[in-house]
């Protein structure tokens, strides 16, 4: 299997404009309609339906690694972090990571992605300096050892994906921002 930085040109993307301009399209005038109606009522989205939000992104976001928080630690963390009372949720600093690193995106989506940001989002994944039992570079670029996102137990680990080698990874990186 190849992974995609291994394909020639990878980061030259294309794609076909008119498979995807009809339900663009489509999408965008239900946006529309969807915002007229709300423009109708009179409804903004106050503090405690971002949190709602944030609350569903938040655990999406984590499955997506194969992780389950609890809701009502996330519904906490994301309480505190929005001014709102804490819930009854433990504290968890993964959790907590996790909601910086979305307020983050969305409070600031229009400032430039930078390296220090995103070595910023990658220490607040990863607050112990911990990933299970392996320790990790924290916030930085990582050293020449290979990057994987690995699963399974010891001595049975599956590799999911190897980013590409460390000697590429300045160039990319510059290629990127």
């Amino acid at each position: 299997m190849k992974y995609i930085w291994q394909i020639k040109n990878w980061h030259d993307f294309k794609y076909d404009v008119a498979a995807v301009l009809k339900p663009l399209g489509e999408l965008r005038l239900m946006q529309g309609k969807l915002l007229g109606r709300v423009a109708e009522l009179n409804i903004g989205l106050d503090v405690d339906a971002q949190a709602s939000i944030l609350v569903e992104e938040t655990i999406r976001t984590a499955q997506i690694e194969g992780q389950q928080f609890n809701r009502e630690a996330v519904r906490s963390s994301v309480a505190l972090k929005l001014g709102l009372p804490a819930g009854v949720g433990v504290p968890d600093g993964h959790i907590d990571g996790l909601v910086d690193v979305l307020l983050d995106a969305v409070r600031f989506y229009d400032k430039p992605l930078t390296q220090a940001r995103l070595n910023g989002w990658h220490a607040s994944l990863f607050p112990t300096g911990y990933s299970g039992l392996r320790k990790i570079r924290v916030g930085r670029m990582r050293g020449n050892e290979p990057m994987q996102i690995v699963s399974g137990l010891l001595g049975k680990e599956k590799i999911h994906y190897e980013a590409l080698p460390r000697e590429r990874l300045d160039e990319e990186m510059r290629f990127f921002f």
